[in-house]
C-alpha cells in the first residue's frame, strides 16, 4: 500500500472555475499558467509524476506547489512572495564619489572601464567590494557612460560666423538661374583597402563573411562639384589634394558651365581653396578671368555642414565606399556607377535651415536693441 499524501489539493467550485478561467484567457504569465494547469491536474487525484509529465515540471515542483496550496491558499500557491531588497552597495554619498570620478580622467587609461571604477572606489574606501557590474547599473541610472566619447568641431559662434552663415543661406534660398549656377563644392581623402583573404558570397542560411584583416594600398582625393537644385554632381579622384588639383577643378568647372554667366561656388575654408591657387598655377590673365569667374561663397570656419556637398558625402560613403576597393581603377569604376545613377535621377537637396531658423537657433548670439 503506497504512502498517503500529506499534502492534498481539493479545490472548491469557486477556485476551480477561477483557474480554469485563467487557463483559458492567457493574460497571465507562463509561470502562473503551469502552476494554475498544476492544480488543477492535482485536483482531479492524478499522481505527482503523471502531473509533472503533463506539465512539464519536476515531481518536487509539482510537490512544492501542492504544499504551497495546502500551507497558505490558492494566492500563496500561485504567486511568489515578493523577495525583501537588498539594500543598495552604494547610498547617496557613494554614488557622489563615483560620479566625480568618472568626471575626472584615470592615470595611465585613457578612459574609465567599468572594473577600474569598482577597483578605484575599493581603493578609496566607499566599500569593501563591489562588482563592475552594480557600477554599471548605477552610472546607467545617471547617464554617464565613461566608455563613450563624441568628437565635434566646436565653432566659435560670433559676428564672422554669423555674417558668413547668412550669406551661404541667402544662396541657398535663390531660385535656380542657369546664368549664375550654385556649386557646392568640397574635397575628402580616401583610404584604399585590398582584401588579404578572398571573402565568401552569401549561401542559404549565412551572410556574407569578410575577413577582418585587411591590406593597405595608398590613399586617393575625392573632389566633388554638387548642383542641389538641379540634382546634377560630378566626383572626380586625384591622387593629390593640392592647389594645383584645386586649379583643375575649377577650370573643369569654368568649362562644365561655358554658358553661365557667373558660378556661385560655396566652399569650405581650406587653405587650397583660394583664387591664390588659381595664380600660383595659372598664367596670370587666365588666373584673373577664372576668379572673376566665380563668385566665392565660404562657409564659417568648423562649420562645413553648411556646405550641401556634405550630404553628397554622407551618401556616397553609406552607398558605396563601405567596400574594400584596392585600385584607383576599382574606385573610379564604383565612382562613375554611383554617380550616373544619381544623375540620371535628378537626386536633389531638400535644403530646410534658412536665415529666420538660423536666427531663432542662434538669437543669443545676434545683437538685439533693447
Amino acid at each position: 500500500m503506497g504512502r498517503q499524501k500529506q499534502f492534498v489539493v481539493a479545490l472548491s467550485p469557486h477556485e476551480r472555475q477561477e483557474l480554469t478561467d485563467m487557463t483559458r484567457k492567457g493574460v497571465h504569465s507562463a509561470r502562473v499558467m503551469t502552476r494554475a494547469r498544476l492544480l488543477l491536474l492535482s485536483d482531479q487525484g492524478l499522481k505527482d509524476r503523471n502531473v509533472a509529465e503533463r506539465v512539464g515540471v519536476s515531481t518536487v515542483t509539482v510537490a512544492s506547489i501542492r504544499r504551497k496550496f495546502v500551507q497558505g491558499g490558492l494566492k500563496a500557491a500561485l504567486y511568489e512572495r515578493a523577495r525583501p531588497k537588498q539594500p543598495p552597495k552604494l547610498d547617496a554619498h557613494g554614488t557622489a564619489i563615483l560620479i566625480a570620478e568618472v568626471c575626472s580622467a584615470p592615470v595611465g587609461r585613457e578612459t574609465w572601464t567599468m572594473q577600474l571604477l569598482a577597483d578605484r572606489l575599493v581603493t578609496l574606501g566607499v566599500v569593501d567590494s563591489i562588482s563592475d557590474e552594480t557600477v554599471r547599473r548605477t552610472l546607467k541610472k545617471t547617464f554617464l557612460k565613461p566608455w563613450q566619447v563624441e568628437s565635434w568641431c566646436v565653432a566659435q559662434v560670433g559676428a564672422d560666423f554669423v555674417w558668413r552663415m547668412e550669406a551661404v543661406l541667402d544662396t541657398y534660398a535663390l531660385p535656380y538661374d542657369a546664368r549664375r549656377p550654385v556649386i557646392c563644392f568640397d574635397e575628402k581623402s580616401y583610404q584604399m583597402l585590398d582584401h588579404v583573404r578572398d571573402p565568401l558570397p552569401p549561401v542559404p542560411g549565412y551572410p556574407a563573411r569578410v575577413d577582418h584583416e585587411y591590406k593597405r594600398c595608398g590613399t586617393v582625393n575625392f573632389f566633388v562639384a554638387f548642383e542641389p537644385l538641379m540634382g546634377q554632381r560630378t566626383v572626380t579622384v586625384t591622387e593629390r589634394r593640392g592647389n594645383a588639383e584645386f586649379a583643375a577643378q575649377l577650370q573643369a568647372l569654368d568649362m562644365r558651365y561655358a554658358a553661365a554667366d557667373r558660378i556661385v561656388l560655396v566652399l569650405d575654408q581650406l587653405s587650397t581653396h583660394s583664387p591664390a591657387a588659381l595664380y600660383q598655377h595659372l598664367p596670370a590673365e587666365e588666373a584673373r578671368r577664372l576668379s572673376r569667374r566665380f563668385e566665392w561663397v565660404y562657409t564659417p570656419k568648423h562649420a562645413s555642414w553648411l556646405n550641401m556637398a556634405e550630404l553628397e558625402w554622407s551618401v556616397l560613403q553609406r552607398q558605396c565606399l563601405g567596400q574594400r576597393l584596392a585600385s584607383v581603377d576599382a574606385v573610379e569604376a564604383e565612382l562613375l556607377a554611383w554617380e550616373t545613377d544619381r544623375n540620371a535621377r535628378s537626386v536633389r537637396a531638400n535644403w530646410q535651415f534658412s536665415i529666420s531658423a538660423a536666427r531663432d537657433k542662434l538669437k543669443r548670439h545676434y545683437h538685439c536693441d533693447e
